[in-house]
């Protein structure tokens, strides 16, 4: 066991943090965005009409863990942290593009537009296999 130090208020315990400012410098009005939903995660990504990302959350970077990073609950919360930082950046509309299976499609958007923003389309690419794989050779003796 080590010795035990007692801050004496000079200059100990104040650390410097960076102002993390709420007004963001950037002001889109309509924007896309984008959720990828597999068994495992929910990530949303942010973006403007030409497609540059402005910001990005996921349940992980949250801090769920687990298997919890791939509730609805997670999606959702997921949802209204990108919708806080749209609304900072003065966001009215958006598109949403779906891509995956997973149980977070849904609640991701609803937590988004708990915000306040207009939902305009909600699209759906999960890709489809069609056809299926080809065959093994059969096995010659």
């Amino acid at each position: 066991m080590g010795k035990k130090r007692i801050a004496t208020g000079e200059g100990q315990g104040e650390a410097k943090t960076a102002a993390v400012s709420t007004v963001s410098k950037k002001k889109v009005d309509v924007g896309t965005l984008y959720i990828q939903s597999t068994y495992n995660n929910t990530k949303l990504v942010l973006t403007d009409s030409k497609g540059n990302v402005l910001a990005t959350s996921s349940a992980g970077s949250i801090g769920f863990k687990g298997a919890k990073k791939g509730t609805p609950f997670a999606a959702a919360k997921v949802g209204e942290t990108l919708g806080g930082k749209a609304g900072a950046m003065g966001m009215k509309e958006v598109a949403v593009v779906v891509k995956g299976v997973g149980s977070g499609r849904e609640s991701g958007i609803r937590g988004f537009i708990s915000k306040g923003i207009n939902l305009t389309s909600i699209k759906d690419v999960t890709p489809v296999p069609h056809g299926g794989v080809k065959p093994k050779k059969p096995r010659r003796v």
